[in-house]
């Protein structure tokens, strides 16, 4: 079996970790600028542990599971003695991993996730890339380990998909959010709106988007939206975003 080392101890890294172990991939060491989620994470993998690029174990394979905006600043510190290396961010071409190593590629779990939610990883799509056919087949291999459905993606494509990703996750999240906020400002449970929500995200298994919309949005009812922008007379933010999306909503479901 090849060595591995985990370079980053956040969400994706924990969980892809916990995966590893499961599939029997040993994790032989955790870099994290913190001591405490390297150390954590370590324990949880039988690993050890490092917060110093220096101190980084020479490996066969380096899973790079770091914020874009600490990537370059990290890998730049490390000798990785032309060792595969594999990058799992939606939105880093994979060239931009040439000048650390002539072995590179991605390895894109196409999840959300989150250090204390389990997930099941086997039906998580994993998006797969790399500089040559040699290494694109020991990605694989990987993959094949952890999930039942891997797909070879470019780096293009990836991006593309990742934003589509923060549309369908993260915004669609935030909408959760405000809700909440709705609610909860008027003393209203939140969890009334869970019957509502586990329905909106069934739909999608059985029609396409487009198909499922509803609302006042869609036939532009102004007599009702002007009333609900009345209600968030307060909340200009939320006000602005209403009317935005409203507007969206009705231009897209006419396009």
């Amino acid at each position: 079996m090849k060595s591995v080392v985990l370079i980053g101890a956040g969400n994706l890294a924990t969980q892809l970790g916990l995966r590893f172990k499961e599939v029997g991939v040993a994790i032989e060491q955790v870099y994290s600028r913190s001591v405490d989620s390297a150390k954590k994470l370590a324990d949880l993998l039988s690993a050890e542990f490092t917060t110093e690029t220096r101190n980084i174990f020479s490996a066969d394979i380096y899973i790079i599971a770091l914020a874009d905006k600490a990537f370059h600043s990290v890998l730049e510190n490390i000798d990785f003695k032309n060792a595969l290396i594999l990058h799992t961010a939606g939105s880093i071409s994979l060239t931009e991993l040439k000048s650390y190593s002539s072995n590179y590629g991605v390895f894109y779990p196409l999840q959300t996730f989150s250090k204390e939610r389990k997930v099941e990883f086997e039906t998580i799509p994993i998006c797969v890339e790399a500089n040559s056919e040699e290494n694109l087949n020991e990605i694989k291999k990987l993959a094949q380990l952890c999930s039942k459905d891997v797909r070879e993606i470019n780096s293009e494509q990836r991006k593309s998909l990742h934003l589509a990703a923060i549309f369908c996750c993260n915004f669609v999240n935030h909408m959760y959010h405000l809700s909440a906020e709705v609610t909860e400002t008027h003393a209203v449970d939140f969890n009334i709106l869970r019957p509502l929500i586990k329905e909106t995200v069934a739909k999608i298994d059985l029609m396409h988007p487009k198909d499922a919309q509803t609302g006042p949005a869609v036939r532009y009812d102004e007599n009702i939206m002007d009333k609900h922008l009345a209600q968030l007379e307060d909340e200009k933010l939320m006000k602005e975003l209403y009317a935005k999306l409203s507007k969206s909503i009705n231009y897209y479901q006419n396009k």
